[in-house]
């Protein structure tokens, strides 16, 4: 098999299974915080690393709110069986990255990675994502290729996959819904707030020599799981966050 139809083939396995990746973290922080040595982490510099894990997180959700709230139907979703795309984004955000969303995902579980304060597990996990992402962007650029032919070559060309050009930026031709964001963001929301619990959680027994429990723990899992539990509700059982033009 050619190398282009192998990483062509690989990209869309991996594509399916993307949604995967937050469960091979919590496994893979387990030997990364129990086996490392936390003798130099002190109270102030384990404040920082969370300062820094909740900007990281912050920064990757805005990214994904910039995509997912401009964006019309039948595009940018949550699909894991197939590629979908009704209508190509080239404005927006996706006039400055062409993979906004990836981009997101990435801030958002470095963010989680960087408050484990190891080193090589941040290292390992920054080559991992490129690795797995590098063959699900090319994947799907392939179908955006063969679905849009030349539009979609012309709008790439000028356009950094990755790291973004603000200097190309142009305004979105969709206005921004909020009701986007709250529709289909509340799972990614939950998922990091309880992947930054169980990696203090992991963090702080293993300074302490320990299994221990904080009740702040439960009170922030509670209050996340309220606020995530009210929007799934919201979305499955009212129409209060439906639009006919959004996904």
């Amino acid at each position: 098999m050619a190398l282009v139809h192998s990483f062509e083939t690989s990209g869309n396995k991996l594509f399916k299974y993307r949604g995967q990746i937050p469960a091979i973290l919590f496994i893979a922080a387990i030997p990364a915080i129990l086996l490392y040595n936390y003798d130099w982490l002190s109270p102030v510099y384990n404040f920082i690393f969370l300062g820094l894990s909740i900007f990281s997180c912050f920064l990757g959700f805005l990214i994904r709110a910039m995509a997912v709230g401009t964006t019309p139907k039948g595009t940018s979703g949550r699909n894991t069986e197939k590629q979908v795309a009704e209508s190509l984004n080239h404005t927006g955000i996706y006039s400055v990255v062409r993979h906004p969303l990836y981009l997101g995902n990435f801030f958002i579980w470095f963010g989680i990675v960087i408050f484990t304060a190891n080193v090589w597990f941040i290292i390992i996990f920054c080559l991992a994502f490129w690795i797995f992402y590098e063959r699900i962007m090319f994947a799907e650029e392939r179908f955006l290729e063969k679905k849009f032919g030349d539009r979609y070559l012309n709008w790439a060309k000028g356009v950094p996959a990755f790291f973004p050009n603000f200097r190309l930026y142009q305004k979105s031709e969709y206005g921004f819904s909020f009701k986007s964001i709250l529709r289909r963001e509340y799972s990614g929301f939950y998922a990091t707030v309880v992947g930054l619990v169980y990696v203090d959680f992991l963090k702080q027994s293993t300074m302490a020599g320990e299994w221990i429990f904080k009740f702040s723990w439960l009170y922030v899992l509670v209050i996340a799981g309220f606020i995530t539990l009210s929007l799934r509700s919201l979305k499955h059982y009212t129409n209060l966050l439906s639009e006919d033009d959004r996904s």
